[in-house]
């Protein structure tokens, strides 16, 4: 095919779709995006941060199943589009059940135990359901099988529903603290490369600096100023992850100023910003763009060792490196899926925004 009537966009899309590496990791990270947003629709436990615990099935393995018993807590509100986004209020109390009877006006339950000799029976009126007309309604609409497919964490919480709504994490984390990288990378390394001089020395005196502070260090100190939480931990990240940019940035813009399109823009009389954003950056986007796929798979790293350390998203939100933390000693008491999962979903998308990186690092060569 003729490629000299294509713009370099064109031809770069090309190359990138015959790499099925890079093409796979961007559909797998599109899918990702996807299952995160509409996380509560999937997850078999809708309710907020899916922190409906049950101590009686705690730790069990992949496909427990077991029946449970929904007991109204309050009147069951209306359904609101942001429930679907943000978890549904949790309205009834769920115990796990072994066996059950109907009786006249009740239902006679034994709850689950690994220990028979330890369950319990207890009874529970038809007065306890409010809109039921009778027991066996109650039965047929509040006793329900349910099956947890990745089995249930120390808490009796559904691991799976845990998985898919820890996934926005690991994904705002590259998203936010890239955007943050970029902002403040973009911004310094174009005004070190572009006017040099002791403005150029600062910006290194500044990237030498904190370049010599390990990641994790710097991304702690900040996280402890900010203090801990959601946000504080993409702010930190963001702020950490900038200078790579900046390198970049810089190493670009001094070997395009000098180019005869820009001396012509600077004898037309334009301004230096208008030249910088309108001329310069928009020719170097291609090395930001791969160093940004990179810092994605960084940024979730970095998130999940804050997890890991207790300075990341704060309980009871989940986050795939606090459940790792929560579970790693199970990985030498028999149940080492606890941990493992979660450890392969973070290394699954990290390695995704690699090789899309990898990907974009050969469709963007303008010599291969």
């Amino acid at each position: 095919m003729d490629t000299s009537t294509q713009s370099l966009t064109a031809i770069a899309l090309q190359k990138f779709k015959k790499n099925f590496w890079g093409v796979f990791s961007f559909w797998f990270i599109v899918f990702l995006l996807f299952v995160s947003l509409f996380a509560y629709v999937f997850a078999p436990d809708h309710s907020e941060n899916a922190n409906q615990m049950h101590l009686s099935i705690h730790s069990k393995s992949p496909g427990f199943k077991v029946q449970i018993l929904s007991i109204p807590l309050q009147k069951k509100e209306a359904n609101k589009l942001s429930y679907y986004f943000f978890g549904f209020p949790n309205s009834v109390t769920e115990i796990p059940i072994s066996k059950y009877e109907i009786k006249a006006n009740s239902i006679s339950y034994t709850e689950f135990s690994d220990d028979i000799n330890l369950a319990q029976t207890k009874e529970i009126g038809l007065d306890k359901f409010p809109g039921a007309k009778s027991i066996q309604e109650v039965a047929q609409q509040n006793i329900k099988a349910e099956q947890f497919y990745l089995g249930t964490d120390k808490y009796g919480r559904d691991l799976l529903s845990r998985m898919l709504i820890g996934s926005r994490i690991s994904l705002s984390i590259g998203f936010i603290a890239v955007f943050i990288s970029l902002i403040v990378g973009i911004f310094f390394g174009a005004l070190g490369g572009y006017f040099g001089g002791k403005t150029d020395a600062f910006v290194m005196w500044l990237v030498n600096i904190i370049w010599s502070i390990p990641t994790l260090l710097l991304v702690i100190a900040i996280t402890l100023t900010l203090g801990k939480g959601f946000w504080q931990v993409f702010v930190a990240v963001g702020l950490t992850m900038w200078v790579e940019v900046a390198r970049v940035v810089r190493g670009q813009v001094i070997s395009l100023k000098e180019t005869q399109y820009i001396t012509a823009a600077k004898a037309l009389g334009f301004g230096h910003f208008r030249i910088i954003f309108n001329h310069i950056l928009p020719n170097i986007m291609a090395p930001v763009i791969v160093i940004s796929a990179a810092n994605f798979a960084s940024a979730i790293l970095v998130e999940s060792g804050l997890s890991f350390l207790g300075l990341g998203a704060q309980p009871p939100i989940p986050s795939w490196g606090g459940m790792i933390k929560d579970h790693y000693s199970y990985i030498i008491l028999g149940k080492p899926y606890l941990a493992v999962v979660p450890g392969l979903a973070i290394m699954f998308l990290t390695l995704a925004f690699m090789m899309i990186g990898n990907a974009l690092r050969d469709a963007l060569d303008v010599k291969s």
